[in-house]
């Protein structure tokens, strides 16, 4: 069933909230112009020498309308099992240590997502076009070789740099439908394969892939709607390629006694036992030795005490950052959420330090020393991707605020049915969650329960605070 949404019409209010956000984050716009000149320079540019794959059948999956393509696949079965072919958009074939791209790269950090617009890390004349992997078109790319045996597990990892041409590019509806039609072939037909058994695999080494909606804000005609929008399965599949070619990143990382990890350390004891506590109030299963993912992966996020403990739990996954590395490597090596460890290196076209662990990974693959100047930006990775990250991550959550309230604005003092979701240590009050507009707000109250359905009325819907909030009805 899709999620029940709201059309938002008067566009142009909303825009000057999205204005408003930009200015209040002070989020970069416009490009330098020495940047922008480098990137027409370098994308104008004959391709790199390098070894041919273009004979690979390699095609991307990505949300519609996707023009930054970082990742291009390629599934092919073996007498034992499976070899992924995944290229990855070569971004330091274009950009020069130092140059005007880096720098200002290093100033953004990561591509930002708005409703209205997208600010992205590199110039749109490389990241959506001369350094994407577009179809039809040779690009230079890290061209990764998994061979996997016949349960999934990686028996062997090589990243090259290549030549290579993906042959199309599709999104997550039309893979899932292919699949679900029975007309999927090549690769399209070994991705739920290969990704089914990766899904296994993580289960079984204790990894956690939340089952949990995510709100968005989507644009509809001449407006926006929210929306609890639950991934389809191609979509995981297609994750977990990128998880598994992150986990051999990681593995040649600390092999080689240097790079960047993506580490998440694991949940205090006192945390686990106060969810597993919540688990027992709300009716979740949480068998005796069973790790969090196992309790997670068949929760249905439409049954109120599912969708509250499932709010509940993300207490467990707090804390993800970067760890640099030039020597010995750090004793918390491992993403708690990925159960091993692993490295960001499938995304640089989107994000900044996916490029330098990238660069690792070839010069170990290859034997050669890596380079000085990726060798000297590590240590400061850590501290610039958690600020972008943290700005990201503020732009999201105002811009579902402001559409949220938006949406409400006109409907202050009527009620709705809603499910709480949170609730205050020994204080009133606590967070609700409405299916219809899609809305996650806060709710004031006395005895409000964790997984309660209840009936709230609507206090507050502020366009310049972006507050939404009730109150039990």
């Amino acid at each position: 069933m899709r999620p029940k949404t709201i059309l938002v019409s008067e566009a142009p209010r909303l825009a000057e909230g999205f204005e408003r956000i930009r200015g209040e984050l002070e989020l970069p716009e416009e490009f330098p112009l020495p940047t922008l000149e480098e990137a027409d320079r370098v994308s104008a540019a004959a391709a790199p020498s390098l070894p041919d794959r273009t004979d690979l059948p390699l095609l991307t999956v990505d949300p519609r309308g996707s023009m930054d393509l970082d990742q291009a696949l390629c599934i092919e079965e073996r007498p034992s099992g499976y070899r992924v072919w995944y290229a990855i958009a070569d971004v330091a074939s274009f950009v020069s240590p130092g140059g005007a791209i880096d720098g200002e790269a290093r100033r953004r950090g990561e591509t930002v997502y708005m409703p209205d617009a997208r600010i992205p890390l590199h110039p749109p004349v490389l990241s959506e076009g001369a350094a994407s992997l577009l179809p039809g078109v040779i690009r230079p790319a890290a061209l990764w070789c998994l061979d996997l045996d016949s349960d999934g597990r990686t028996v062997g990892a090589d990243v090259t740099r290549a030549l290579v041409r993906s042959r199309e590019r599709l999104d997550y509806d039309y893979v899932q439908a292919a699949v679900d039609t029975g007309t999927a072939d090549g690769t399209l037909r070994l991705l739920p394969i290969v990704g089914g058994l990766r899904l296994e695999l993580e289960r079984a080494r204790g990894g956690v892939t939340l089952p949990t909606p995510e709100q968005e804000v989507v644009p509809h005609g001449d407006g926006y709607r929210v929306e609890f929008r639950t991934p389809l399965p191609a979509e995981a599949w297609n994750a977990q390629i990128s998880l598994m070619t992150g986990m051999a990143a990681a593995a040649m990382m600390l092999d080689a006694e240097m790079g960047v990890l993506r580490t998440l350390p694991p949940a205090p004891q006192e945390t686990v036992a106060r969810v597993r506590r919540i688990a027992a109030a709300l009716g979740v299963s949480w068998p005796e030795g069973a790790g969090f993912g196992v309790v997670v992966h068949n929760l249905d996020p439409k049954i109120p005490g599912n969708a509250a403990f499932l709010q509940e739990s993300t207490i467990l996954l707090r804390g993800a950052g970067y760890t640099a590395f030039n020597g010995e490597p750090p004793k918390d090596a491992t993403h708690a959420a990925v159960a091993a460890p692993y490295a960001h290196v499938t995304a640089p076209l989107r994000r900044l330090v996916d490029r330098y662990g990238t660069e690792v990974c070839l010069a170990v693959a290859e034997g050669v020393p890596v380079p000085e100047p990726v060798q000297e930006a590590l240590e400061g990775l850590p501290a610039l991707m958690a600020g972008t990250g943290r700005r990201a991550a503020a732009v999201e959550r105002a811009c579902v605020d402001l559409v949220e309230a938006f949406v409400l604005r006109d409907r202050v003092g009527q009620t709705f049915e809603a499910v709480v979701v949170d609730v205050g240590d020994g204080k009133p009050g606590g967070v609700v969650q409405v299916a219809d507009p899609a809305v996650v707000a806060k709710c004031d109250g006395e005895g409000l329960a964790l997984g309660e359905r209840v009936q709230v009325r609507l206090t507050r819907a502020d366009l310049v605070t972006r507050e939404v909030r009730f109150t039990v009805a």
